[in-house]
């Protein structure tokens, strides 16, 4: 897998940079930021300092801060008060492009967040903060210049970063797009690709199929991050949801994926969402509470959102026109809940897979174009996305499962030249070329590349 699209990648990159500034690294609760933060430290610097604000040593440090606060305040001055404070929790600190400073859970901490810019102005060293809540810093109390800041996603683990894990990542790297393989390796990535879909990226849960290779253990895994997140959000909210009400937004977000609408108007994906949890689950539920809740969950990488673009007008873009779960397992395990059929359930994961990988291509190093992944439409069909690349300024009318449009629809799309090329993304192909029509296996998407 190409270092540069990996989340390490990124890292490395970001440290190359001789501009940098303080990096956000920011994601859902247990994607492995702080693994994944701490292992890049310790191979790319010779001192690290570790401080996570949710415990002691966040204590200890807060208690330093304001301690060299109350002495500023009475006077005495410092020459760098930044070092100071750092050098008191940490009396070996040495300043210098090879130390890094890791502040985890910056979201506890108005004041801290509030300095930094001025950890990268003042000091050599580099800096790094994270956090699972950032939506939090959005509150009025956290103020910084976001001119001070450069950010890094880390997401649940990829399909690729999954075969990696397996020991199937050879297999992949090596899969021809458009049949030439042969029957054995199509069928066995299938197979891989289901049981992606059912038990979705997080860490923890794909470790666990790794150890036992039971999917029962694995969504009683993912159960435990749900109920984890949804605890903890509490924390951050006076009048938070009901706990129950709370988790149901979830799969009231999975039935609107379900009902697979064409687009819609300005706030009516929250109005169709709290319709749902009204009429399932409260009927105290205000409009502003679900904005609250959808804010949050956006905002804590638990949803994504797609645009739109009316005609496959590349200008015509709406954003937040649809919402998708950022990781295939909650797709699956949310969907499942709703009761909906087995077909209804592949079609919607499938569309989801190509959102998240789609979503992945906008972050740098940018390969499409727009804000967000986008589906379009034309007359009255629905395109599931719809890309232009950045390299060839080529577009892409993409479509995920057989059966959504007819092929007439398509190939009109193409003569109207509203596309230079149509993709289809299929799970019962091996793919083929026809022309400027792609046919490509579902799981193939994250190998396709948009000239």
């Amino acid at each position: 897998m190409e270092l540069e699209r990996s989340a390490y990648g990124k890292l490395v990159e970001w440290k190359k940079n001789a501009g940098h500034s303080t990096l956000e690294v920011s994601g859902a609760r247990q994607v492995g930021k702080t693994y994944l933060v701490n292992k890049f430290a310790d191979k790319e610097y010779r001192q690290k300092i570790y401080i996570n604000l949710l415990e002691l040593s966040g204590e200890l440090f807060l208690n330093d801060y304001k301690e060299l606060w109350q002495e500023m305040k009475h006077g005495k001055r410092y020459e760098n008060p930044v070092y100071e404070l750092i050098r008191r929790y940490e009396p070996s600190f040495k300043d210098s492009p090879d130390t890094v400073v890791i502040i985890d859970e910056i979201q506890e901490s108005a004041e801290i967040y509030n300095r930094i810019r001025e950890f990268t102005r003042q000091l050599s060293s580099d800096f790094i903060i994270t956090g699972s809540y950032l939506g939090r810093v959005l509150n009025k109390e956290f103020k910084y210049s976001s001119g001070d800041l450069d950010s890094i996603e880390i997401q649940t683990l990829s399909f690729e970063e999954f075969l990696l894990a397996m020991g199937k990542w050879e297999l992949y790297d090596h899969l021809d797009l458009y049949g030439g393989s042969k029957e054995a390796v199509y069928k066995e990535l299938g197979e891989l690709y289901q049981i992606y879909c059912t038990i979705g990226g997080y860490p923890a849960v794909v470790l666990s199929y790794l150890d036992q290779k039971d999917i029962q253990k694995c969504q009683a895994v993912l159960e435990k991050i749900v109920h984890l997140f949804a605890n903890e959000s509490r924390r951050y909210f006076e009048d938070i949801l009901e706990y129950d009400t709370y988790e149901n937004i979830f799969t009231s977000i999975a039935r609107i994926l379900v009902k697979e609408k064409k687009g819609l108007d300005a706030d009516s994906f929250s109005e169709e969402l709290q319709s749902i949890a009204v009429k399932e689950y409260s009927s105290n539920l205000s409009k502003a509470s679900v904005n609250r809740a959808i804010d949050w969950l956006h905002s804590a990488g638990i949803i994504g959102f797609a645009g739109k673009l009316t005609g496959c007008d590349i200008l015509s873009y709406k954003a937040k026109s649809r919402a998708f779960f950022m990781d295939l397992g909650l797709t699956t395990y949310f969907l499942v809940q709703t009761g909906c059929a087995q077909g209804d359930i592949q079609g919607v994961v499938n569309e989801n897979f190509v959102f998240l990988d789609l979503r992945r291509r906008i972050s740098f190093p940018r390969e499409i174009a727009l804000e967000t992944p986008a589906f379009a439409t034309w007359g009255n069909y629905e395109i599931d996305f719809y890309v232009k690349s950045i390299k060839g300024q080529h577009t892409y009318a993409i479509e995920v499962k057989s059966g959504k449009n007819s092929s007439r629809t398509m190939e009109e799309v193409l003569e109207k030249k509203k596309a230079d090329y149509i993709l289809y993304a299929k799970g019962n192909t091996y793919g083929g070329i026809r022309g400027t029509i792609y046919t490509i296996p579902i799981y193939g998407i994250p190998k396709f590349e948009f000239s």
